[in-house]
């Protein structure tokens, strides 16, 4: 305590409480810590950070530098960082998108129940292959006056069944019938026997007349559903059947009714088909009936003036 706190100390009681409040306050200012330098410390932090920031920066910068297959190991042990690499991965082999091509060859029928008595699609199309090289191999005059059948992949099967031979063309075989629109309209009917073509009935063009109505029977399809005028009375029995021709748009549905028994027919693409077995003569033609979508009655061929309604 210096000279003049003494002298103060040697007062009254309230002088003393004034001086030492007085002391008090001195000390107070003497022991005040300096200030934080604020400004400092956070130019440091900026420094720092932006260190950081461009380290960060350069080592993406490598990564990205780096091959396909490689990456980053952390070292524990030593500290620092190595590089590995890994084989590339190859890519999975692409698959063409492309569809493959149908099959070369002539359409299927549109229903099972038009390929008959266990033939199978092949042995249908052998057949028509069979008659088409019949037709060239015993075509004859110029080219100029003979109807080219074309190849049978222009043709669309709709009926194989069986043949029974008669008076008139003897032994039994098969009978594929095929169908084309373009460049005209052609249906042909290929007799084979034996595994050989021997006989083929065509027409080309439309059998439509005016006023037949939405179906018409095929005009030269009676071969396959009777026998030779020679066995009239003398038919070999059973007797596998079927009628050809065709429909409008507009017709839903068609019956064909023949010795006794009505069969569903097909529709094909603009054909109807119907097939049964017979097992007694008969001498009336089939019955054809067209219906439309609401099951109304569009055509009889009992109705039919243009239709024969009696075997030959």
């Amino acid at each position: 305590m210096n000279e003049e706190q003494k002298q103060r100390g040697t007062g009254t009681s309230g002088d003393f409480e004034e001086q030492l409040r007085e002391l008090l306050a001195e000390d107070a200012n003497t022991i005040r810590p300096a200030p934080v330098a604020y400004p400092a410390i956070r130019r440091r932090g900026t420094i720092e950070r932006r260190r950081r920031v461009a380290a960060a920066g350069a080592a993406l910068v490598t990564l990205a530098a780096m091959p396909v297959g490689a990456y980053a190991l952390a070292d524990g042990d030593a500290g620092g960082n190595t590089v590995a690499s890994t084989p590339p991965v190859s890519a999975p082999p692409r698959t063409s998108a492309t569809p493959s091509a149908p099959p070369a060859g002539p359409a299927r029928p549109a229903t099972k129940d038009q390929l008959l008595d266990g033939i199978t699609f092949g042995q249908a199309v052998d057949g028509l292959e069979k008659c088409l090289a019949y037709d060239r191999s015993h075509a004859g005059g110029p080219s100029d006056f003979r109807t080219d059948l074309g190849s049978a992949e222009d043709y669309r099967i709709i009926l194989a069944m069986n043949s029974t031979g008669d008076s008139n063309a003897s032994g039994d075989g098969r009978y594929v019938v095929a169908v084309k629109e373009r460049p005209k309209q052609t249906r042909l009917i290929c007799t084979v026997k034996d595994g050989e073509a021997s006989g083929l009935n065509t027409s080309v063009g439309s059998d439509d007349v005016p006023g037949a109505g939405p179906v018409t029977a095929d005009s030269n399809g009676g071969k396959l559903y009777q026998q030779s005028v020679l066995d009239r009375g003398n038919w070999k029995l059973p007797f596998r059947w079927g009628v050809i021709g065709t429909v409008e748009p507009s017709v839903a549905r068609v019956t064909v009714s023949y010795g006794g028994a009505t069969s569903q027919a097909a529709l094909d693409h603009g054909w109807f088909v119907a097939s049964d077995v017979l097992d007694r003569r008969v001498t009336v033609a089939p019955r054809i009936k067209g219906y439309d979508a609401d099951g109304k009655l569009v055509y009889d061929s009992d109705e039919d003036e243009s239709y024969e309604k009696r075997l030959p």
